[in-house]
C-alpha cells in the first residue's frame, strides 16, 4: 500500500523545500519507517551551501531513527513487529563489487549510485522526510532508554568506530585528537575507553572544557603553542602512537604528520573539500614506519558496535546535540546548522 510523503528538497543554494511523493508498494523485504529524528550531517549541510553539488530537486538524510508501521510480505515477524523502535542505516552497499567481497562494503563501488525508487527523490540517504522504505537488514533496535535524537546520532558514532578501529589503539598509548567538534569528542570518548591517554587539539574553550568532562586527559590551544612541539614535550619527546585530525583545516595536515611518533599512526578523518595536497618525507616513513591512513564511512559491523554502545549506554550522545527543528522548519535547522561551531542539528516529526 502506496501513501503519501513529505520530504526536504534542495531547491538551489541554501534553499530547501517541502514536496509531497507517493511511496511505492513495499517489496517483500522492505521496511516502512515512519521517521522521528534525523540529523544534518556535514554531507547535507555542504549540499545546502553548494559546496558539493547535486542535480535539483534532490534530498539528504543518513542519520535517522524511527518505528516501523508496516512490513512486507517476507519480513521476519519473530524479530520485527510493528511500532518495533530503530534507527536506521542509510549507506548502500551492492555485496558484489570488489570491495563488498573483500570486506570493505563502506568502500563499495556503487554507493553513490543507489537505485532511487520510484516516486521518490534522488540524493544521498533519503531520510530527510516523514517515512523511509528500507530492506530489513538496515534496521537495529534501539530501547525506551535512548531517546530517537540521541539514537539518529548511531551513524556518526559508527564513522568513528571505524576511525578507531583502524587505528588500532593500544592500553597506555598516547592518543591526539585534533579538533574538538562532534567527531572529535567522539574520538575522545572511544579513545578512552580503549584505555589511551587523550590529548586534545582545540582553539575553542567551551569545546576544550567538554572534552575534559568526556575524558581528554590533556588539552591544549595549538594558537597559543605550537602543537608539533607540545605533543612532544608531553611524549617525552617521541610523539604520539596515534593522531587523529578531525578537522578539515589543510595546514592542520603537516602537522598532524609531524607530531607522530616512531611506529605510529595518523588517521585523517575528515574529509577535504577542496582537496589539499600535504609533503611527506618518504625517509621519515621509511626510517619511523609511521603508518598515514584515512577513515571514511563504517561498515554494518562498525553500526552494530555503535547500536550497542549507545543502547548500553556505554557513550552518552546527548552533549553532541546541539538544536532540533520540526521537519517543517527545515530551512531554519539548515541555516542553524551551518553556523560554525554548531553541534548537531535534529530534524524531528
Amino acid at each position: 500500500m502506496s501513501i503519501k510523503i513529505k520530504a526536504v528538497a534542495f531547491k538551489d543554494i541554501k534553499q530547501v523545500e517541502l514536496v509531497e511523493r507517493e511511496t511505492p508498494d513495499l517489496r517483500p523485504d522492505e521496511v516502512l519507517v515512519k521517521v522521528h529524528a534525523v540529523a544534518l550531517c556535514t554531507m547535507e549541510q555542504r549540499l545546502f551551501t553548494g559546496a558539493l553539488k547535486m542535480p535539483m530537486l534532490a534530498t539528504g538524510g543518513h542519520e535517522v531513527a524511527g518505528e516501523i508501521v508496516a512490513m512486507g510480505s517476507a519480513i521476519n515477524k519473530k524479530k520485527w513487529a510493528e511500532h518495533d523502535r530503530v534507527v536506521v542505516r542509510l549507506l548502500f552497499n551492492c555485496g558484489e563489487c570488489y570491495y563488498c567481497r573483500t570486506g570493505h562494503t563502506n568502500m563499495c563501488e556503487k554507493s553513490k549510485s543507489r537505485p532511487v525508487r520510484e516516486n521518490l527523490l534522488p540524493g544521498p540517504g533519503g531520510g530527510l522526510a516523514d517515512y523511509v522504505i528500507v530492506n530489513a537488514a538496515s534496521l537495529f533496535k534501539i530501547p525506551d532508554t535512548l531517546t530517537y535524537e540521541e539514537a539518529c546520532l548511531t551513524e556518526p558514532l559508527a564513522c568513528v568506530v571505524h576511525s578507531v578501529n583502524r587505528a588500532n589503539i593500544q592500553l597506555g598509548e598516547d592518543v591526539v585528537v585534533i579538533g574538538g567538534g562532534i567527531m572529535g569528542q567522539y574520538h575522545v570518548m572511544l579513545a578512552k575507553r580503549k584505555g589511551a591517554r587523550v590529548i586534545l587539539s582545540e582553539v575553542d574553550p567551551a569545546r576544550a572544557e567538554l572534552a575534559k568532562k568526556l575524558g581528554a586527559d590533556v588539552v591544549f590551544n595549538p594558537i597559543e603553542v605550537d602543537p608539533v612541539e607540545f605533543v612532544k614535550s608531553v611524549t617525552e619527546g617521541r610523539g604520539a602512537d596515534v593522531v587523529f585530525n578531525t578537522t578539515a583545516i589543510a595546514s592542520v595536515v603537516p602537522q598532524a604528520i609531524a607530531m607522530t611518533g616512531k611506529a605510529g599512526r595518523m588517521v585523517q578523518y575528515s574529509s577535504m573539500h577542496p582537496d589539499a595536497p600535504a609533503p611527506v618525507s618518504p625517509q621519515m616513513l621509511h626510517g619511523n614506519e609511521v603508518v598515514l591512513t584515512g577513515s571514511i564511512s563504517p561498515d554494518g559491523n562498525d553500526f552494530f558496535t555503535a547500536n550497542r554502545l549507545l543502547n548500553s549506554g556505554i557513550i552518552d550522545c546527548k552533549p553532541m546535540i546541539a538544536k532540533t527543528f520540526p521537519l517543517e522548519e527545515a530551512q531554519a535547522a539548515f541555516e542553524c546548522a551551518t553556523v560554525p561551531g554548531t553541534f548537531r542539528v535534529i530534524v524531528t516529526d
